[in-house]
């Protein structure tokens, strides 16, 4: 039995995408996306350069208007062409981060923070203020100006100008892509915190995958403006549901296969898979890194072509007899010498196969539930 988590989108959510279409002359840089974002989720709209993730999120903020489909925001209707309805940025009750953080140089921390609080009495402001910068870890900093800060101080005056007025949702466009990777890390945490402490709904725009996968609940992997899938980081990487989402999120090692009785027939071997399909049924199986084994084999026609050093463990990029790449993951205490004649097969509870841009789950045992996040 299939234990996967439920992924079916649910009917209503603090920000729904019904549809929607933005196109750039002849190009559709969002294209009929219907996307739902629950109370409380933190998502991240994963993809490479062009996917439509900026236009996605720009068309939440109000930045851009859709062509076509609906956007609602807290069960208020602020897009649809169709109906003539339209709410410009300012009144959705959005609050945004963006790449360069976007502060006023001019203007003090403590009038960066306050800018979107002109409706509070000057004490209320103040105290509002206060609190935002408490919370971002930079108290008693009113004063101080943009320009006397690190990159990860400025980043969290951004945070806390976005959060002041109690936005719906905060909408972070690759915020965290100008810090060194150090910092990055401890400031996307440092976010995360802030946002399970508050109970905040967020939507980032990424093209890391692993910062991705430690940001999110769930994650929206796009691809030409469409949805490829919508799931959490465990079921996208184990159970990702087309080839694009296998090969972009972690690596991915593709093998022809064909359906032989007692399983798949593979340049590794054959997987004793019983895929209901006719014999001689083409597939492409995917097997991860850490789904190959390999043992040194003096006979072996597979060598090591080389070794990707990563600190405590290695990926061996193998040649097969074909002449195919693949790569193993392997600790870096068990290092091969490249040229290293070697054994490779594939070990796993579970593989996913695609026969014509569909997955089909090929399971060895029974899959295990992804853990609580």
């Amino acid at each position: 039995m299939d234990k996967r988590e439920n992924t079916v989108l649910p009917s209503e959510g603090l920000i729904e995408l019904r549809n929607t279409t933005k196109a750039f002359g002849k190009v559709a840089a969002v294209d009929r996306l219907s996307l739902t974002v629950e109370m409380g989720v933190r998502i991240a709209l994963l993809g490479p350069s062009g996917c439509g993730k900026t236009t996605t999120l720009r068309l939440i903020a109000g930045f851009e208007k859709p062509d076509q489909g609906a956007i609602t925001i807290g069960g208020a209707l602020v897009a649809d062409p169709a109906a003539g309805r339209w709410t410009p940025p300012e009144r959705r009750g959005v609050g945004m981060v963006f790449q360069d953080y976007a502060l006023f140089p001019h203007l003090s921390l403590g009038g960066n923070v306050g800018f979107g609080l002109a409706k509070l009495s000057r004490a209320e402001r103040e105290a509002r203020v206060r609190e935002m910068l408490e919370l971002v870890d930079l108290p008693g900093m009113e004063g101080r100006y943009p320009h006397e800060l690190s990159g990860g101080q400025q980043q969290r005056v951004a945070l806390a100008r976005a959060l002041a007025p109690n936005p719906v949702v905060l909408l972070l466009d690759e915020p965290f892509s100008n810090l060194d990777a150090e910092l990055r890390s401890q400031m996307r945490d440092e976010v995360v915190h802030i946002l399970v402490q508050l109970g905040a709904t967020a939507v980032l725009v990424t093209h890391d995958q692993q910062e991705a996968f430690a940001f999110a609940d769930r994650v929206a992997v796009l691809s030409q403006g469409r949805l490829e899938q919508f799931d959490t980081p465990w079921n996208l990487y184990h159970h990702p549901a087309t080839e694009f989402v296998a090969g972009f999120v972690g690596q991915a090692n593709f093998l022809p296969a064909i359906v032989q009785p007692g399983g798949l027939f593979t340049e590794l071997g054959l997987l004793p898979l019983d895929t209901g399909l006719p014999n001689g049924t083409r597939l492409e199986v995917l097997l991860r890194p850490e789904m190959v084994t390999v043992e040194e084999d003096p006979d072996s026609a597979t060598f090591v072509e080389s070794i990707q050093f990563r600190g405590a463990d290695v990926v061996c990029v193998l040649r097969l007899p074909s002449g195919r790449l693949i790569r193993a993951l392997r600790p870096a205490a068990m290092m091969l010498r490249r040229g290293t004649r070697v054994r490779a097969s594939g070990a796993s509870s579970h593989f996913v196969a695609f026969l014509q841009e569909q997955a089909i789950p090929l399971s060895m045992s029974e899959r295990r539930t992804a853990p609580p996040l």
